[in-house]
C-alpha cells in the first residue's frame, strides 16, 4: 500500500541550534530546517525577534507534523554570544532540555560600518566577540555534547568579505572566522564532528538596511548586481538553502570548505 503521507522527514528528531535566529538571514535557515524534520532552537540576543521567528514558524510546523501532530518544534531562546557565561549557560541548558545537539549554525553578526580612520578600541573589540569569539564559545560549549554523540555539525555564517575586503573590522573577523572554521574541522573529525561556513555576498536585510537610507542601500545593491556575473543579489533563503545541505547527511563527507553563496562574485575577476 503506498505511503499517502509520503517519506519521513530525513532528520527528524534532530536539534539544530541556529544563533542570530532572529535576524533574516538566521529566520530564514530555521524555516528552511523544519520542513526537514528538524528541531529547532531559535536563539538571539532580542528575545522578542527570536519569538516572533518562532512563534511563525511553529504554527505552520504543528499543522504539518504528521508525525508528532501538536508537537512543537520551534523554540525562542535568548543569548547573547559575546557574553561566555550567557553561551555556556545556553548552549547547557537547551542540550539537556533536549537531549543532544545535532547541528550549531551561528549566524549572529554585526558590522560596525567603520574605515579604518572612524574605528575605535570598543566598537572593534564588540565586532570580534560577535562575530568570531561567538562561534568559537558556542563550538566549546557544545564540544562535551558532541564528544557524547560522536557526531554533530557545524556551520559559521561568514562573508565573502574575507576574500575580497571590506569595512576592515568586520572583514578582519570573517576572515578570521574561516580560520576557526578550518581549526575546529580538523580537530573535531575524530569526533565525527564537521565544521563548514556559508560566506554570502551583499544580502538584503534589515541588518543591512541599518547601515544606510533607502537610496545608497539601493545605489550600492545595484553596483554589486553589476559586478556580479550571474547579475544576481543573494536572498536570506539562498544562504538557507546552502545550510540546510551542509548539515544534511548528503554532505556527511564535507568539513573544513567555506561555500560561497555569490552568484559568481567571489571569482578573482570580481574581488575588490
Amino acid at each position: 500500500m503506498a505511503d499517502v503521507l509520503g517519506p519521513a522527514p530525513m532528520s527528524a528528531g534532530r536539534i539544530a541550534m541556529i544563533t542570530g535566529g532572529g535576524g533574516d538571514i538566521g529566520g530564514a535557515i530555521a524555516a528552511r530546517l523544519v520542513p526537514d524534520g528538524w528541531t529547532v532552537i531559535v536563539a538571539d540576543r532580542d528575545a522578542a525577534a527570536a519569538r516572533t521567528v518562532a512563534d511563525a514558524l511553529s504554527a505552520d510546523a504543528l499543522s504539518a507534523d504528521t508525525a508528532s501532530p501538536g508537537a512543537r518544534r520551534v523554540h525562542a531562546r535568548r543569548v547573547d554570544v559575546a557574553d561566555p557565561a550567557d553561551v555556556e549557560a545556553f548552549v547547557t541548558a537547551a542540550a539537556t532540555e533536549f537531549g543532544r545537539i545535532d547541528a550549531v549554525v551561528c549566524a549572529a553578526g554585526i558590522e560596525p560600518p567603520q574605515d579604518l580612520a572612524a574605528i575605535d578600541v570598543a566598537s572593534w573589540d564588540r565586532t570580534q566577540a560577535v562575530n568570531l569569539r561567538g562561534p568559537a564559545l558556542i563550538a566549546q560549549a557544545a564540544l562535551p555534547w558532541w564528544t557524547r554523540q560522536r557526531s554533530g555539525s557545524l556551520v559559521n555564517i561568514g562573508s565573502r568579505t574575507w576574500l575580497g575586503g571590506g569595512h576592515p573590522g568586520y572583514a578582519a573577523s570573517k576572515a578570521g572566522l574561516v580560520g576557526l572554521t578550518r581549526s575546529l574541522a580538523l580537530e573535531l573529525a575524530p569526533l565525527g564532528v564537521r565544521a563548514n561556513a556559508v560566506a554570502p555576498s551583499f544580502v538584503r536585510t534589515r541588518f543591512s538596511e541599518q547601515r544606510g537610507d533607502e537610496r545608497m542601500l539601493h545605489d550600492y545593491a545595484e553596483r554589486v548586481r553589476a559586478a556580479t556575473p550571474m547579475g544576481e543579489l543573494i536572498r536570506p533563503e539562498d544562504v538557507a538553502n546552502a545550510v540546510a545541505f551542509l548539515v544534511s547527511d548528503e554532505s556527511a563527507r564535507i568539513t573544513g570548505e567555506v561555500l560561497h553563496v555569490c552568484a559568481g562574485s567571489q571569482l578573482p575577476l570580481f574581488l575588490g
